[in-house]
């Protein structure tokens, strides 16, 4: 079995290629930038709210530091800096409900928030030696992007629901692509999996521009409202509380994306789902991570790899030249031998797991059939 120390180095190595273009796994130390925009008169309210925030924050693990300022020109403007040991055990809490009712005191106060997260690749200071380096370690070289960033959506539906809400969500308008000047939609794939739903998004630009300027769209309100009754959460999108919790609970954050050199226009969308046991999402999500070597090998069909995590949910969305009845299931799932697959079946949720096991001859094409989720809708901008 792969340790994580390893699997840590393996994503350094990997890091150097220009083949990826984001990952959460190389060890190195994260620094989060949360810029804070206060209602008026509300500093004070504000200030009490985030002291009693850092406090709890401060006994989370993989927490370093943050630091609280306030602009010298607009006094409703603040910037929350706060360093982490590796971005894992960040976004395992920003993710959490636990973040959810923690940040609860803030939101009467604040009128909105733009969060950054940043890998530290250098930084000033004399060297670190001993156990400062561990705590030290930066981002081995800079990574080479190809300027898209990409985001999922996750929720459920009520059971029996699953084909009313599958076509609501195939029959829209796209809306127009162009957000402004520099923020672009390029592709929005929509896929489900039993009662969940994965819309995965692929921008150009600012991707909170351009969430927000996909909400503003009549034919999206016109499908998020038709599929409000057969939601498993309820939400009131006439409600901005209402709609923030449901948006903030469904986010699906991308951990992970691999690309190769060689790409083909014909290549087929495919999504895994992959429902880890509790408080193993993220380690699953890594393994699939230190096991995709898309960009590395010729003869493999896999020419994208995107990883999205929350929570226990893990879905793997994929690029195939030549499409997946045809690949060999090893190729399209990132696990070459039963003793990886064994490894993946200890993270997975006791059903899948226990249906892999029991599956003994052709587990590797019984863990493909068992992830598949069904698209729903695929669709690129015109010029993406």
């Amino acid at each position: 079995m792969t340790t994580t120390s390893e699997r840590v180095e393996g994503s350094r190595a990997r890091q150097a290629s220009h083949h990826v273009s984001q990952s959460v796994f190389d060890g190195s130390r994260l620094r989060v930038v949360l810029l804070v925009d206060v209602h008026d008169g509300a500093q004070h309210q504000f200030l009490e709210a985030y002291e009693q925030l850092c406090n709890q924050v401060a006994s989370v693990p993989g927490h370093v530091s943050d630091q609280l300022c306030q602009s010298i020109e607009n006094p409703s403007q603040w910037l929350i800096t706060s360093e982490w040991e590796s971005a894992p055990p960040f976004l395992a809490w920003v993710n959490s409900e636990e973040h959810v009712r923690m940040v609860e005191p803030l939101h009467s106060c604040v009128r909105d928030t733009r969060s950054l997260r940043f890998h530290v690749v250098r930084e000033t200071g004399g060297p670190a030696t001993g156990t400062d380096q561990a705590a030290r370690r930066l981002q081995t070289a800079p990574r080479i992007g190809d300027g898209v960033i990409r985001h999922a959506l996750t929720f459920t539906v009520k059971p029996g629901s699953e084909e009313i809400v599958a076509k609501i969500l195939a029959d829209y308008d796209s809306p127009e692509p162009k957000v402004d000047d520099t923020t672009r939609l390029c592709r929005t794939s929509l896929f489900m999996h039993g009662n969940r739903v994965v819309r995965a998004v692929e921008v150009r630009g600012d991707l909170l521009a351009a969430l927000r300027h996909v909400a503003r769209q009549p034919e999206v309100r016109a499908v998020e409202e038709a599929i409000n009754p057969h939601l498993e959460q309820d939400r009131d999108l006439g409600d901005p509380e209402s709609a923030r919790v449901f948006f903030t609970r469904a986010a699906l954050p991308a951990v992970h994306h691999v690309m190769a050199e060689r790409q083909n226009p014909q290549a087929e969308r495919y999504a895994l789902y992959y429902p880890a046991r509790p408080e193993r999402g993220m380690q699953l999500a890594e393994l699939l991570a230190h096991r995709d070597e898309a960009a590395d090998d010729p003869r493999n069909p896999v020419l994208r790899s995107t990883i999205f995590q929350r929570d226990d949910v893990v879905v793997r969305l994929i690029d195939v030249y030549g499409g997946l009845e045809a690949a060999d299931p090893g190729h399209i799932l990132g696990l070459s031998d039963s003793a990886q697959v064994a490894e993946l079946t200890t993270l997975l949720d006791e059903t899948a797991g226990m249906d892999v096991v029991a599956s003994k001859d052709g587990s590797l094409a019984r863990v493909l059939e068992l992830a598949r989720m069904d698209l729903v809708t695929d669709r690129r901008s015109p010029d993406a």
